[in-house]
């Protein structure tokens, strides 16, 4: 299956149901929303898949691009796409196993202007996530060690509008929330 992005641009994607690429009508919404916060930021892509949205934001100019897939297959071809799209003066990681472990291990080490969360809908990971999220920011706080989240960095939040569990999250506000059809995105900023 190919897949468009912003300028026309082609990607690769995995077979068949592997993944779930975010429909381009909910990424050219994100991109509308973060307009004028792209070209210059540091982007965290969380359950890359395909790495359509980080390959999005290195076309708007985002320097940096970190994107954390479990899937070798996924991590290859998130590689491929943000090579193919990469400017010479971005930079782009692909991290391969388990998303709370990796964020774990950025902690502290990296920020993020715009973290991407994108999970498969049904799994357990939008509470753990978020508590790394939160732990890191936490933690900064009384360390002086760098949040996952930039002090005016966002973190949106794709799920299925009718399923949201997650109640609240110390260190971060809900600042809105979208729905496109059967794709809701929440977005959250420090607070």
């Amino acid at each position: 299956m190919a897949l468009r992005i912003y300028g026309n641009r082609l990607l690769k994607t995995l077979p068949g149901g592997q993944t779930r690429p975010t429909p381009a009508r909910v990424r050219e919404a994100l991109f509308n929303i973060w307009q004028g916060k792209i070209s210059g930021c540091r982007w965290l892509d969380l359950c890359a898949g395909s790495g359509a949205m980080g390959a999005e934001a290195l076309c708007r100019g985002a320097i940096r691009a970190v994107g954390i897939d479990r899937a070798a297959k996924a991590c290859g071809i998130v590689r491929q796409n943000w090579q193919q799209v990469a400017g010479e003066r971005q930079t782009f990681q692909v991290l391969r196993g388990d998303v709370v472990r990796q964020l774990q291990g950025l902690s502290g080490r990296e920020q993020f202007d715009r973290i991407y969360f994108d999970p498969p809908y049904d799994s357990n990971l939008y509470p753990l996530v978020l508590e790394v999220i939160s732990r890191s920011i936490l933690t900064a706080k009384q360390t002086n060690s760098l949040p996952l989240l930039a002090p005016d960095g966002e973190l949106a939040i794709e799920h299925r509008p009718e399923c949201w569990e997650v109640e609240s999250t110390p260190g971060l506000v809900l600042c809105r929330q979208k729905t496109y059809g059967n794709t809701a995105l929440r977005f959250y900023v420090l607070s």
